[in-house]
């Protein structure tokens, strides 16, 4: 058996890993930032919460998004290399690769954010880590159509 036909016949196994891979770091680009929120917004009022936050977003980046980052994106490399799965004369591609590229930003942007937390050294609000969640979304949407419409 050949390199490719192995490779072909193990696609829908890295496929599956990749979309739930995709999904678990989805929920936490979502959900980190409104942790960052919460945590600026309750750290003002509560005493004695930050570390309650900071054990939370650490939880949260080091066992679901990170491995979850990893896994989607070896899933989606292996897929890529697949001969013939990828037009690469499409803009679709391209335009999945940049929202993949700015996810993984994203991803380092909120790890940075959260080494600010633990040096008690954030200088953002919670308004401002609300507007930065919708940088997933919009991200979310480019990859999706383009993967969906493949344009």
């Amino acid at each position: 058996m050949e390199l490719s036909d192995l490779m072909y016949t193990a696609y829908p196994y890295a496929k599956s890993l990749h979309i739930m891979a995709v999904i678990s770091w989805m929920a936490g680009l979502f959900y980190l930032p409104r942790l960052f929120v919460y945590h600026v917004e309750q750290a003002e009022n509560v005493e004695g919460v930050s570390p309650i936050f900071l054990v939370m977003e650490r939880k949260l980046l080091k066992l679901i998004m990170g491995p979850a980052s990893v896994v989607t994106w070896l899933a989606g490399v292996f897929m890529v290399l697949i001969p013939g799965l990828v037009d690469w004369g499409s803009l679709w591609p391209w335009t999945k690769a940049a929202g993949v590229i700015g996810m993984t930003w994203f991803h380092h942007w909120l790890m940075a954010r959260h080494k600010d937390f633990e040096k008690g050294a954030n200088t953002l609000s919670g308004r401002q880590y609300r507007l930065m969640n919708e940088v997933p979304t919009f991200l979310m949407v480019v990859i999706v159509a383009s993967v969906v419409f493949k344009f």
